[in-house]
């Protein structure tokens, strides 16, 4: 057992999904004192992403989880008699319906020792087989040392990696290894500005051309530090909520990204690019002189919408693709504006909503690029881990591994006052914010939850051949079925730092109607082939052929009123998982508005205090010292990429 925690905190935060990780910064950067769990062995939740072998040991760790059996509960002998506990779930039943499947050949004559390697097979594999052979990408035990200063990640041993070594981190053990992965930046480290400034991670150069040889599930596996895999697929609005907070809170320099550089559409079976600026526009061969006119005087009146009521007065009940209809739009424009611009759908939008979407879209484009959209670097799970950074800065302590057993509550004032952890443990709390998978099924049993399907496909080439192979793109698929909803594609490169050279990363995504797979797999059979030994000698196959694939849906707890929830104290606050938009603004506004309810006069992520503000108290230096002593460092290395806009700042005029 490691050394007990401290016994008191002003705010507790159980999970550490984006919502969770930007609130624990936000309260730790105005002073409160606060405590940071998980009870998985990685940052994220249902936000993280994870190396192929780590996606693995993550299956098997769902699998592990669904055969949980609920004992008696040990920590009954800790509720004193006016007091009354909220049992918190020891099973994650967010992610459902896996299907795995593997369709490049495995190259036997290899001596190559395959951790977690599944055996070719075109049938379906269910999460209970698929996770069978991971078994050799071990996750951490329950019963390892947990550090209480510095955080843990996970890491996943490949047949190429070297012997793993203990790196000493403040007193505290965390496991690494000597080779410096791409993984290795993702783990938070201790109010050390020394360390910070280490952990800063730097693009490789991914320019080289891959090769054109057949790519075995052999190399996968070897490669799989490569491969960063999302759970969650999302895009950052270069003026959303989430870009303006980053560069607010100077969270942005522990990250780095790279822009969207094209915006496909899905027309008559084949995939075209659309134009997106106004040097596109009429650059464009797809569109007619008639049109691109069209197209850019319907584009100047969305930009400036509201000022001209009168244009859309009596259509604001039908949707917006009825909307256009009456704009004197061709069926090629109408079609570009509804599902690449304001990337909806025919029955999903009104016409208010969809004149927002692309005015939206319109004020995005140029500030970082072609595009309205930025990635970060090696995957969406880096976002939650920037944040508890900022927040283990200012003093927050994190673990990982530490489940909580329940809420204790005063029966008097209905108040929850503290805590019951894995250990027995009783530490204290004025506030108490927990991710909606942790609560369990007696406290959410009049929540009704949406789903998400999600699909992860690695392909051998792009969905639209270029001169250049490192392309991201993202793709929006209409419906063609009542009931069904438009699937979002996004296609990432190897210079993302997601996936191996040689190789795509595909994210389709979409609010499920059915199950995963029944949902999203006649899109992948639209836009892609199952790859097969015979069509590898044949190089004018069109479609990418898929190499792996990933089907599950994934729990949709966002904008459920907190009134859904049973008997929830006050002081308890609920933080959703991931909704199924595009971007992060619903993480952002909630973060925002627990934090203003726990701290009502305080600047939500303020920036942190210059170096020549700092007061010295005494020998040592204050959490501002330690935060701000890093930014010279942490700038100095973002500015070097700044074509991957390392450093998320306003471009000068």
């Amino acid at each position: 057992m490691a050394d007990a925690l401290p016994s008191e905190f002003d705010v507790i935060v159980i999970g550490t999904g984006l919502p969770e990780s930007i609130i624990a910064a936000a309260c730790s950067r105005s002073g409160q004192r606060v405590l940071h769990v998980d009870s998985r062995s990685y940052y994220g939740g249902n936000w993280a992403s994870f190396s192929f072998s780590g996606l693995l040991s993550w299956l098997k760790e769902y699998q592990e989880n669904s055969d949980i059996v609920n004992d008696s509960p040990v920590w009954q002998d800790h509720i004193l008699e006016n007091e009354e506990a909220i049992a918190l779930s020891r099973k994650d039943k967010t992610i459902q319906h896996v299907e795995v499947f593997c369709y490049a050949s495995q190259d036997l004559h290899e001596d190559v020792e395959e951790a977690g390697a599944l055996q070719k097979n075109h049938a379906l594999v269910t999460s209970t087989n698929s996770t069978e052979a991971a078994d050799s990408a071990c996750l951490p035990t329950e019963d390892e040392s947990l550090s209480t200063v510095s955080c843990e990640m996970l890491i996943e041993q490949t047949p190429s990696s070297d012997p793993e070594s203990a790196l000493e981190v403040n007193g505290a053990e965390v496991t690494g290894e000597k080779e410096n992965h791409c993984d290795d930046k993702t783990c938070v480290p201790s109010t050390s500005a020394e360390e910070m400034s280490e952990n800063v991670p730097i693009a490789e150069d991914t320019t080289e051309q891959p090769k054109k040889n057949k790519i075995t599930y052999s190399q996968i596996i070897k490669e799989g530090r490569r491969f960063n895999i999302d759970l969650v697929s999302k895009l950052l609005y270069s003026r959303g909520l989430l870009i303006d907070l980053l560069i607010k809170s100077n969270v942005s320099r522990y990250a780095e990204f790279k822009n969207i550089t094209r915006i496909l559409a899905f027309r008559d079976g084949r995939v075209e690019q659309v134009p997106c600026s106004r040097a596109d526009v009429f650059n464009s061969k797809q569109l007619s002189m008639v049109e691109k006119r069209m197209l850019m005087k319907f584009l100047t009146f969305c930009m400036e919408y509201e000022k001209y009521p009168d244009e859309y007065k009596g259509y604001e009940e039908i949707t917006f693709y009825e909307y256009l209809k009456t704009q004197k739009l061709t069926p090629n424009l109408q079609y570009i504006v509804l599902h690449s611009i304001a990337m909806t759908s025919q029955t999903a939008s009104s016409t208010i909503d969809g004149l927002k979407a692309t005015k939206n879209f319109l004020h995005c484009l140029g500030r970082y690029g072609n595009t309205p959209f930025l990635f970060p670097l090696y995957g969406q799970g880096e976002l939650p881990q920037c944040f508890c950074r900022m927040c283990a800065v200012f003093g927050g302590i994190y673990c990982l591994r530490h489940s909580v057993q329940c809420l204790v509550v005063d029966k008097e004032s209905r108040k929850c006052k503290a805590i019951i952890d894995q250990f027995g443990q009783r530490i204290i709390s004025k506030h108490f914010l927990v991710e909606d998978s942790y609560f369990s099924e007696n406290t959410c049993s009049r929540v009704q939850y949406r789903q998400i399907s999600r699909a992860v496909l690695i392909t051998d080439r792009s969905v639209l051949k270029t001169d250049s192979d490192q392309q991201i793109s993202i793709l929006t698929v209409p419906s063609e079925e009542p009931g069904t909803f438009a699937v979002r594609v996004i296609e990432l490169c190897s210079s993302t730092m997601t996936c191996m050279k040689g190789t795509y990363l595909v994210h389709l995504t979409c609010t499920s109607s059915k199950t995963a797979r029944e949902d999203l797999e006649p899109v992948v059979q639209k836009l892609f082939i199952p790859y097969t030994e015979v069509e590898i000698e044949n190089e004018q196959v069109e479609k990418p052929r898929i190499l792996w694939a990933l089907y599950f849906n994934m729990r949709d707890s966002s904008d459920i009123s907190r009134s859904c929830y049973n008997d929830l104290p006050p002081n308890v606050y609920v933080c959703s998982g991931p909704d199924c938009g595009l971007g992060n603004d619903n993480a952002v506004k909630q973060a925002e508005t627990l934090f203003q309810e726990i701290c009502p006069n305080e600047d939500f992520c303020p920036p942190p205090p210059n170096p020549e503000d700092i007061v010295l108290d005494g020998d040592s230096l204050q959490p501002e010292a330690s935060e701000s002593s890093a930014i010279p460092e942490a700038n100095s290395e973002t500015l070097k990429e700044s074509t991957n806009l390392g450093n998320l700042e306003e471009p000068s005029e």
